[in-house]
């Protein structure tokens, strides 16, 4: 149970790395991911390290009996070393630099402290789940465990006290983040504490093994999850956010798409529709098929369609983003609805853009003037087309529509129809 136990840990924190890799690899000078990807890469290793399959494996592949314990509380300190170093990064100052140095420093102490105990004493018998117990009163031996165990203590000590402080300060994520890392600092706490316990009952005679051969390992793996998570959610948040305003535009822009689906089919200007792709990958390939129909259309667009509509929208509304959104639906409905009776030659496919973050409004050219004097009709950004998609399923589009068509005079589109529609202006 409890290599078991080890290993589900293990997996966890590794789970919990390999999230944060692929910023590690953009952002390899990044002190504060360094700091991240080794507090989750080294935990994961001291659960490996300290499963009792794996004890048995060093000590075997070694030739010395319980080398694996060395090992592991080395690796145990180097892991309260990295949290130390978290928690300065992630607070930040002017001190940064000298405080991790001097973090660094002590902890690299404890690792040569521990290294040199082990050479020094004496364990003969191999022990793979209770050599702290076993081997309390041997000397130097003694003095390892003591010394590893209080390094982790100070460690999660530290660690907890500044995360639940800090919380008080910060709200949102951050505050969840550091409320979890608390939690679990707190947890890997009763991981050294029974141990140490079992340890001074072994001075007096005793013996309370069990205390670190059942509650530490538990009380480690419950610290090991919650630490993770309180490090990755205020890490996570800002990429969930984009992927949740990514859906919420891919979903906006549907009507857009569906009312040019015909050309789009008929003359195979859809890419392929990607699979198993994140919503902002989405989001890109809606986004693209939309803007190959209207390359397709842009030579059939409308001037003074575009120009009544608009001015009628503007007259009605006072909004000009809602009024350059209606022109545009009506003129993308009329070219689409009359695009058969022009045939053009096919065109290239455009290629989505290595680009993940959802459309913003803002940001159109307007181009110079065409050879008959009057101003073209803009192209529209991306930004625009989400609003141009709410103008199509909005409750005032065919008021504006027939205005502008003919079938109503401009003047006479009723203001109040306009007004109320439903067609957001504001960004995504």
């Amino acid at each position: 149970m409890t290599g078991l136990i080890n290993y589900a840990s293990c997996g966890a924190l590794w789970l919990g790395l390999a999230v944060k890799t692929p910023d590690l690899v953009r952002h390899r000078r990044d002190p504060y991911l360094r700091a991240i990807c080794a507090v989750l890469g080294l935990a994961g290793v001291c659960f490996l390290l300290g499963a009792a399959p794996t004890v048995g494996a060093v000590n075997r592949l070694s030739g010395v009996p319980n080398l694996a314990a060395p090992v592991t509380y080395a690796s145990i300190t180097a892991y309260s070393a990295a949290s130390q170093v978290l928690i300065v990064h992630w607070r930040g100052g002017d001190r940064v630099r000298r405080v991790v140095r001097r973090w660094v420093t002590a902890y690299a102490v404890v690792v040569v402290g521990i290294a040199a105990m082990f050479a020094l004493g004496s364990a003969p018998v191999e022990r793979r789940t209770d050599l702290d117990t076993y081997y309390a009163t041997t000397p130097f031996i003694a003095e390892m465990i003591v010394l590893y165990l209080a390094g982790h203590l100070t460690a999660v000590t530290v660690t907890t006290v500044s995360s639940l402080r800090w919380a008080r300060e910060v709200s949102g994520r951050l505050r969840a983040g550091l409320l979890l890392l608390g939690a679990g600092s707190l947890c890997s706490a009763g991981y050294s504490v029974p141990k140490l316990v079992a340890v001074v009952a072994r001075w007096c005679g005793r013996d309370w093994s069990a205390l670190g051969t059942t509650v530490s390992p538990a009380a480690a793996g419950l610290g090991a999850v919650l630490t993770s998570v309180g490090i990755l959610v205020p890490l996570a948040g800002p990429r969930l956010t984009r992927w949740r305003h990514a859906r919420r535009a891919y979903a906006r822009l549907e009507p857009l798409e569906r009312e040019l689906d015909g050309v789009l089919t008929r003359h195979a200007l859809r890419l392929p529709r990607p699979r198993w792709a994140s919503p902002a990958t989405r989001l890109m390939w809606r986004q693209t098929s939309i803007h190959n129909a209207l390359g397709y259309l842009d030579a059939s667009f409308d001037h003074a369609l575009y120009a009544r509509v608009h001015a009628a929208a503007l007259d009605a509304t006072g909004d000009k983003e809602r009024a350059e959104a209606a022109a545009w639906a009506a003129v993308i409905r009329a070219a689409a609805g009359a695009q058969d009776a022009r045939p053009r030659p096919p065109v290239r496919l455009v290629r989505p853009v290595p680009s993940v973050e959802p459309a913003l409004p803002g940001g159109d050219l307007v181009p110079p003037p065409d050879p008959d004097g009057r101003a073209a009709v803009p192209v529209p950004g991306a930004g625009v087309l989400v609003r141009v998609a709410d103008a199509l399923v909005a409750r005032p589009r065919d008021a504006v529509l027939a205005a502008a068509a003919g079938e109503v005079p401009a003047g006479e589109v009723p203001a109040g129809e306009v007004r109320g529609g439903t067609t957001p202006s504001g960004a995504l």
